[in-house]
């Protein structure tokens, strides 16, 4: 039987590579990050770098998105930035998962640990794609990942600030709403932002 492939939204922080390995027992796994070099520098590519090399995911596409989150923060309400950004992520990702002849997403998602991973949000978040979302850390803690980012050799490179959240509010929306969230993606062009974001594609 064919192993399932997943594509894994990997940041420059601590828990997706532990998403990624956990994933990786069952599937192969091509590894996804999407930089902000423009506002936090290529930090964040160093790291995906060394974490697919360590892991030893089969490959590693990067896409800059700094122009794409920049008119997000721009036109849209600051509080509903992250769902925002992660449902932006989340279609662009389907595009590359077609085309990597992907089964399925892979998040590191971890219920309730940051605003964009409450319940409601998460939910709003899932809709925007059409595709299967894998989160293996689901019912993780903080300390529970740590542990085993520490056992892979991954947290030492994972150390240090999430530059992706650069861009952020200070008190983002915990509980947004399908319909408000609509509204304010209606103030965007998403077809152009996700064509031009798959265009950068490294």
């Amino acid at each position: 039987m064919e192993r399932a492939r997943g594509l894994l939204l990997l940041s420059g922080g601590i828990d997706s590579p532990v998403a990624g390995f956990l994933a990786g027992k069952k599937s192969e796994i091509i590894a996804l990050h999407f930089s902000n070099k423009d506002f936090a520098g290529r930090e964040s590519v160093e790291k995906a770098e060394k974490i697919s090399k360590k892991l030893k995911f089969k490959k590693l596409i990067v896409i800059d998105l700094s122009k794409q989150l920049k008119e997000l923060a721009e036109k849209c309400a600051p509080a509903y930035y992250f769902v925002l950004q992660r449902r932006l992520m989340l279609r662009v990702a389907e595009k590359i998962a077609v085309k990597e002849e992907c089964d399925f997403i892979v998040t590191g998602d971890s219920l309730g640990q940051v605003s964009s991973q409450t319940l409601a949000n998460m939910s709003i978040i899932s809709r925007a794609a059409g595709i299967p979302i894998a989160r293996p850390l689901l019912g993780f803690n903080k300390l529970e990942t740590t542990r085993l980012a520490e056992e892979l050799g991954t947290l030492e490179i994972s150390k240090g600030p999430e530059m992706c959240d650069v861009l952020g509010p200070k008190h983002p929306s915990t509980h947004a709403s399908l319909e408000r969230i609509e509204e304010e993606e209606g103030k965007l062009e998403l077809d152009l932002l996700i064509k031009h974001a798959i265009s950068q594609m490294k």
